[in-house]
């Protein structure tokens, strides 16, 4: 049954719920206005259903946006597992008030968890995570990002990026100088003349230096689609005032809830919702979805600094569903080797989610799936 949004699946029987660390070295530090990354310290969870049938999730914190830790995404899950332990659930993603509270704090453990139901449920019912919401379109196009850091090393990642197919260029900005900012924004416009350039400050600006951010790069000002959190979370005036310049603005760190999105629209302060798994959970992202579809928002999808496994379910929601027209899926591009296997496949910017079989596909490398179980691609 299909409500608001998402789905009410069959009673869901836990036997256990585990969860571990997951370390994956980045190729290069993640770097956003507030902070960088350099090795995602994410955490597994594992759900294992009575039927021997087991699901995978991924809990992806990033302090650097909103100070939870892979401590706390951790610690939230082993608080909780025992609790769920030998539990029916009347659907995969109705966790009990309990659960749900304690697991309000640390959002990216409660996404961990509702991905290892939804993958179990799916794989149980022999289906994929992209037929479950709707299956529309199997191919998606990512942008790709381009982190903080030099305007020489900025140049290089756009004209690399150009060459390898991406559009649309997702820039990191703020934090910064002025003037540091505009000169990796003229480097990277000249470096990739033809591509679409979607700039994120998270919320590190003001509106006026957002718009005069944008006015600087003169007659290649047009390659900028989109402004992504340019002012802190709450300034509704300095994101209307980037608007009222003709310059369209996406909410992010202001895009956590349902009421974030009723307030968004009252104040007239976004264009686009970027929504993110682990910002707000996989149900609250997807009530999130259709509220916003509802209100006429644009609609994106992105993430933190997710292996291969988030972004499959982030990637198999906007493909079955349809109607993002922006995607930022692109983090496991930055990782060395996440130890994962499966889930989409990825040529340049192209996503495919043919070859997903049952539940997101995503499995352990090294790990073969255990007889008379779906737990195989």
């Amino acid at each position: 049954m299909r409500l608001g949004g998402w789905c009410y699946l069959a009673p869901v029987r836990i036997r256990s719920v585990t969860v571990e660390p997951w370390d994956v070295e980045l190729l290069e530090p993640f770097g956003i206005a507030t902070g960088a990354q350099e090795l995602a310290s994410n955490a597994l969870c594992e759900v294992e259903l009575e039927s021997g049938t087991r699901g995978l999730g991924e809990a992806a914190p990033f302090p650097a946006v909103n100070g939870e830790t892979q401590a706390d995404a951790i610690s939230a899950l082993h608080a909780v597992a025992e609790q769920l332990a030998g539990s029916e659930l009347t659907g995969a993603l109705l966790l009990p008030y309990a659960v749900r509270e304690r697991l309000h704090q640390a959002p990216s453990a409660l996404a961990a968890l509702e991905m290892a139901l939804l993958d179990a449920d799916c794989r149980e019912r022999g289906v994929s995570l992209f037929q479950h919401f709707g299956g529309r379109s199997s191919l998606l196009v990512t942008d790709i990002t381009i982190p903080t850091g030099g305007a020489s090393q900025a140049a290089a990642a756009a004209e690399r990026a150009a060459s390898q197919g991406f559009a649309t260029l997702k820039v990191k900005v703020g934090g910064e100088p002025f003037e540091h900012d505009l000169a990796r924004l003229r480097r990277i416009a000249a470096a990739a003349p033809n591509a679409r350039l979607l700039l994120d400050a998270n919320a590190s600006l003001s509106g006026e230096h957002a718009v005069e951010l944008v006015r600087g790069l003169g007659a290649n000002q047009s390659q900028v689609v989109l402004f992504e959190q340019p002012c802190v979370r709450g300034d509704y005036a300095g994101s209307r005032y980037v608007r009222a310049a003709g310059i369209r603005v996406a909410a992010d760190e202001d895009a956590r809830s349902v009421d974030d999105l009723t307030c968004l629209r009252a104040e007239e302060a976004a264009d686009v919702i970027n929504f993110k798994l682990t910002k707000s959970g996989v149900s609250g992202a997807l009530s999130m979805i259709a509220e916003a579809r509802r209100l006429g928002f644009g609609l994106m999808l992105g993430g933190m600094v997710e292996t291969r496994l988030a972004m499959t379910v982030s990637a198999c929601i906007a493909g079955g569903q349809g109607g993002f027209e922006e995607l930022d899926l692109d983090t496991p591009l930055f990782m060395k080797d996440d130890r994962l296997a499966g889930g989409f496949a990825q040529e340049g910017p192209r996503l495919s989610l043919a070859g997903i079989a049952l539940g997101h596909g995503v499995r352990r490398g090294a790990r073969p799936a255990p007889p008379g179980t779906r737990d195989a691609r």
